[in-house]
């Protein structure tokens, strides 16, 4: 039976988002992958509200049996709040779907994927192409790291 795993980078200015289908038999495969992007120029409220209501859509697109996000990761204090707000909807949204939900951190991200907890980001990136036989780097980054998240919580399910 085909198990879809949705994986979330959470961002305001972009939230990244990754679905692959999972077959006992057949493997790995992308379903879609892509980003949700609020304008710079936007009150926040309007840029959560966006993320609120395109991640509906991304979910209605994918239906996913699974989610996986990936949990804040402390950098600037200034774009960190930002984050933190924009997952917190990400959340909201997950709860009031009652979709079951998996996180993972950065290091536990890049350690699934290449065996490295401090793995560079072209590492990351090149590991995501190499699971799912892609000719090249799914672009941009953000939607990369979605696919990354949702490998991470596969590797986990296989595992």
């Amino acid at each position: 039976m085909e198990k879809r795993i949705l994986g979330l980078d959470p961002g305001l200015a972009t939230l990244g988002f990754g679905a692959i289908a999972v077959h006992p038999t057949n493997g790995v495969k992308v379903c879609d992958y892509g980003v949700v992007q609020t304008p710079a120029d936007m009150v926040i409220g309007q840029r959560l509200q966006m993320i609120y209501e395109d991640l509906h859509t991304v979910l209605e697109q994918c239906q996913p049996d699974l989610v996986a996000i990936e949990k804040l990761f402390f950098y600037r204090m200034g774009n960190t709040i930002s984050v933190a707000q924009a997952r917190g909807v990400v959340l909201l949204v997950l709860a009031q779907r009652q979709m079951p939900l998996i996180e993972f951190t950065p290091a536990q991200i890049k350690q699934a994927l290449t065996g490295y907890g401090n793995a560079k980001k072209i590492d990351v990136q090149e590991a995501v192409a190499r699971e799912l036989n892609l000719t090249t780097i799914p672009k941009p980054d953000d939607a990369a790291d979605g696919l990354a998240v949702a490998l991470t919580a596969w590797f986990q399910y296989e595992g």
